[in-house]
Formats: structure tokens, C-alpha cells, sequence
């Protein structure tokens, strides 16, 4: 086999000795047939590799396959019948990008409800104000709804009816999306002008769910794919 092409935002793929890559050996563009993976050398002759930082402090790299030869040894299961393996794979990484998120956006609150009880103004804690405790309490909501989903998330990655884990994947990640944006705007913003600043945490967490919400597909993507899946919107809505 002969491999052509380039692979963008690969996670730690600079620093990686050998790299799994997906490959069209036939079909149209987006079908599902023709699809084969393959683990190759990081410096195999024909492979380039660029790596940078990422926003939320880790790194990836931008990775190009020029001519790079490999036998048919370096292929991962049935050569054109890769989709399924890759859609559990990711599904399995996002059920695990969702736990990760929800310990993220639990950490956040936690700060932030430490943060208004300490932090005085008028005399008193800002705590003590009314709307900074409504923001607080939705704060709690949003975070329940998101473990919520990412136990789902995990609970639903290997069942055996594909459409049932696909909606499950897509919801949780949806919501994971919708809660992080939430929890991470609300705790910077409570927080002042100290969560703005590289020396505190805040941010850092918040910069760590914006990459996990563009992870495999952000919140609007995966609502697109919950809603094309048969049952979801239902024949009675058409």
C-alpha cells in the first residue's frame, strides 16, 4: 500500500513512535465502505510531522503522508470495513472525554462557590449576595445534567444496538458542550478579574472543556447527528 494525504489536530502526534491512520482504499468520499487502518512508523520515509500547542496547554501536530509504503502487515483488522471499529473507538474516547469534563466542570464550581464565600466587597462576602447564588445554584444544575449524560455516555458505549449508543454518544456530548460553555463563562466571570490570569486555575480548566467540546465534533455537530438518527425526530414530526 502507498499512503497520500495529511491528517490534521493529531493529540500528541509530534511525540508519537508509531501512528494509527485511517485510509481510503475505495468508495466515495464520505461512504462507509473502503475504509482500512493502518499503524505505521512515526519516521517512516514520507511522513512529516508539525507539532504545536494547543489552547488548552497540550500539543497535537499536523501530519503529512507523502508516497509512505507499508505492507499489509501494518493493517488494523478487515482492510474496507474500518468505519465500524473507528465509530466505536471514538465513542468509547468521547465517553471518557465527557467524565474528564464533568471532573473539570465539578473543580470549577467548587472554586467558585470557595471563591464567593471568601472574596468580601461592602463588608461582606459576595456570597451573601441573592443573584450570585442563583448563578451559583445554576451553576449546580447545569454540572448534575452533565454527569448525568456522561454516565449515560459510559453506560451505553458498548451496547449492542448501534443506533441506541450512537444517540447516547451524540446526546452526551451535546449536553457535556452546553454545560461547559455554561459553567466555564459563569465561573470566570464570578471569579473577576483574577480568572482571567495565568497564575490561576479558572481559566485553565475553562481552556481545557473548550478543547473537549471541539473534541470529535463539538456540541452543534453532534446535535446534527442525534437528530438524522431514525426515531429521534420521529415520522410523526415530518
Amino acid at each position: 500500500f502507498i499512503l497520500d494525504g495529511a491528517k490534521t489536530l493529531v493529540s500528541h502526534g509530534g511525540s508519537a513512535d508509531r501512528i494509527v491512520v485511517s485510509a481510503r482504499l475505495a468508495g466515495e468520499r464520505r461512504a462507509r465502505e473502503g475504509l482500512a487502518l493502518f499503524l505505521i512508523d512515526a519516521g517512516a520515509p514520507g511522513v512529516a510531522r508539525r507539532g504545536y500547542a494547543t489552547i488548552d496547554g497540550g500539543r497535537a501536530a499536523e501530519i503529512g503522508l507523502s508516497g509512505v509504503r507499508v505492507t499489509r502487515q501494518a493493517l488494523i483488522g478487515e482492510p474496507g470495513r474500518a468505519y465500524a471499529l473507528i465509530e466505536r473507538v471514538v465513542g468509547h474516547a468521547i465517553a471518557a472525554l465527557c467524565a474528564e469534563a464533568t471532573g473539570a466542570m465539578a473543580v470549577l464550581h467548587a472554586m467558585t462557590v470557595d471563591y464567593l464565600k471568601t472574596r468580601r466587597q461592602f463588608g461582606v462576602p459576595i456570597g451573601t449576595f441573592q443573584v450570585l447564588q442563583h448563578r451559583a445554584a445554576d451553576m449546580l444544575v447545569a454540572l448534575e445534567q452533565a454527569r448525568s449524560m456522561a454516565m449515560y455516555a459510559a453506560m451505553m458505549a458498548d451496547d449492542p444496538d448501534a443506533d441506541a449508543r450512537r444517540a447516547a454518544i451524540a446526546a452526551a456530548k451535546v449536553q457535556i458542550g452546553r454545560s461547559a460553555r455554561f459553567i466555564g463563562q459563569q465561573a470566570i466571570q464570578l471569579h473577576g478579574g483574577i480568572g482571567m490570569t495565568m497564575e490561576y486555575k479558572a481559566g485553565h480548566y475553562f481552556k481545557r472543556l473548550t478543547a473537549i467540546d471541539l473534541a470529535f465534533g463539538d456540541a452543534d455537530h453532534h446535535l446534527g447527528l442525534l437528530a438524522a438518527l431514525p426515531g429521534i425526530v420521529g415520522e410523526q414530526a415530518a
